[in-house]
Parts: structure tokens; sequence; C-alpha cells
């Protein structure tokens, strides 16, 4: 009786595909982890490449807009910090990785808008 038991056990716990039944179950796993980069984790990259190209071709005179939403033209710009002219005779420093972009409607939106949509 012991045998049969132990029998009807061992066949229950060897798969009858061998390893190629465990790679079966394996596959939506592998298929949705692919999905999941391909839509959020590669585009998410691709968008912060971008974000620092930007930021490394900041230039005096660039006119800009930062995270918090504030808009100014750039008048200087130090290793970690830029310094920004919000108004006449008004200028805050902004740490670089914290502007956004381009002011909206500049012509630096438009080169960028292009290098975007390659």
């Amino acid at each position: 009786m012991i045998e049969q038991i132990l029998g009807g056990l061992i066949a229950q716990a060897a798969p009858e595909g061998g390893a190629a039944g465990g790679l079966i179950s394996m596959l939506p796993i592998l298929l949705m982890f692919g999905v999941i980069y391909f839509l959020m984790i590669r585009p998410q990259q691709k968008q912060a490449k971008q974000h620092r190209t930007y930021i490394d071709s900041l230039k005096a005179g660039d006119e800009v807009v930062t995270q918090s939403g504030i808009f100014g033209r750039i008048v200087a710009i130090a290793d970690p910090a830029v310094t920004l002219e919000i108004a006449r005779d008004v200028k805050i420093r902004v740490l670089k990785s914290q502007i956004a972009g381009p002011q909206p409607g500049t012509a630096a939106e438009a080169s960028t808008a292009v290098s975007a949509k390659k």
C-alpha cells in the first residue's frame, strides 16, 4: 500500500514533458516581461536619454522652463546649476536636472520635437 502511494506521488511530481514542459509553463511570464519592457521601460529610458542630451546642450541665452513651471532665460551655467533670469534684474539659480525643457513656442522647442519623433 505504501508503495502505491509513493508511486502515485512520484508520478505526479515528475512533469510529463520533462524540461520542455517547464519552459512552456514559463512562456507566458516571459511574454509578459517582454511586453512590459517594450511598452514601459524602453520608452522611459529613451526619454531620459533625450533629456540628458538636452541638458548637456544648454547654453547661455536659451529660454527654458523648469519642472516647477518657472520660465526664464539662461544667463550663466555652472556644473550643477544654471542661473536663470526670470524677470528684469531677477536671477535665480536652479539645478540643471530641474530644467524640464525649452519654453513652448521657441525655436529650441521645435528642434526638440523633431528629434523626439526620430
